[in-house]
């Protein structure tokens, strides 16, 4: 099982934040300072255009991959829920929720932290595509204020045969969390990523960031009122961290977008739960969840006249 989707997000993502450290802008591209002169523009292009490649769905006139076409078009059809789309999550044909939220997550975080620099080597449009296509995503699977479709496809059957998606011929398999069987880190990795995108689409598309908010808001309620550890995606993608990482860092996107100091309040009051960690991965946020958090305490901060 590969993290593709995953690490490439990740790569981005820590790819644009290096450039506080090392890289340098040269005749309009991001280049290195260095002797070399590597041309980091040329390498996110590549890293945004993975993405195209890992489509699912009905393909849009504008896809760049061209070796690509429509496949599984009849996702959620047996459930009579619309769950077309989406990303294909490495070399299979599995659709994993959790970790493609995560993926929206930090594409939307670099589209936000560094937008003129990824605007500076043309690749801001395709950025923001890659994050729209994740997100309408989760917007379909979130049917009702406690329902969340987490999963298309079943890992092992999938991992038994290695096939094109456009000629795939196993059976598509649904999986979904409720309030009856809850998923926490699935669905508060999902409001996380729609709070983010409805920062990167607010003066793109005002409509759109506000169902994105909206959406997120009913995510964020429904995986902090029905609490459980998520299994569904295991053992491909299992939670070895807990659920509180991904509210936390659920709970710092909502407030960075909508400015609702309840959220605020919300990461604060449990802070307890946090704690000083190695790593920043699809399974542990709470490096992220610190950050976004930091810099809303530190403008409450300056609001008031403390700093």
């Amino acid at each position: 099982m590969g993290y593709y989707l995953v690490f490439v997000g990740v790569f981005l993502w820590c790819a644009m934040a290096s450039h506080i450290n090392g890289l340098a802008m040269m005749d309009g591209k991001l280049m290195s300072s260095s002797a070399n002169n590597y041309d980091y523009g040329d390498a996110l292009g590549k890293a945004i255009l993975f993405f195209e490649g890992q489509r699912s769905g009905n393909l849009p006139a504008t896809q760049r991959v061209k070796w690509r076409g429509d496949s599984a078009l009849s996702d959620g059809k047996l459930q009579n829920v619309d769950l077309i789309g989406g990303y294909y999550d490495a070399g299979d044909n599995v659709k994993f929720g959790w970790p493609m939220a995560f993926t929206t997550s930090l594409l939307s975080w670099a589209a936000v932290e560094y937008e003129s620099e990824i605007s500076s080597v043309n690749q801001l449009g395709y950025l923001h595509s890659a994050i729209h296509w994740g997100a309408d995503f989760i917007l379909r699977a979130h049917t009702s204020p406690t329902t969340l479709y987490t999963q298309v496809g079943d890992g092992n059957a999938d991992h038994n045969c290695w096939e094109r998606p456009e000629d795939m011929d196993t059976a598509r398999a649904v999986y979904k969390i409720d309030a009856n069987s809850p998923g926490t880190e699935a669905a508060a990795e999902s409001a996380a990523a729609l709070a983010a995108a409805s920062i990167v689409f607010k003066k793109i598309d005002a409509n759109y960031s506000s169902t994105l908010l909206s959406k997120s808001k009913s995510l964020f309620d429904f995986a902090d009122k029905y609490r459980g550890s998520y299994p569904g995606s295991c053992p491909f993608y299992c939670s070895y961290s807990g659920y509180q990482d991904e509210l936390l860092w659920a709970a710092s996107w909502l407030y960075k977008a909508s400015g609702e100091s309840k959220y605020l309040s919300y990461s604060i009051g449990n802070q307890g739960w946090s704690q000083a960690v190695s790593e920043f991965s699809w399974d542990n946020k709470y490096v992220g969840a610190q950050t976004i958090t930091n810099g809303g305490i530190l403008w409450w901060e300056e609001r008031l006249g403390q700093v």
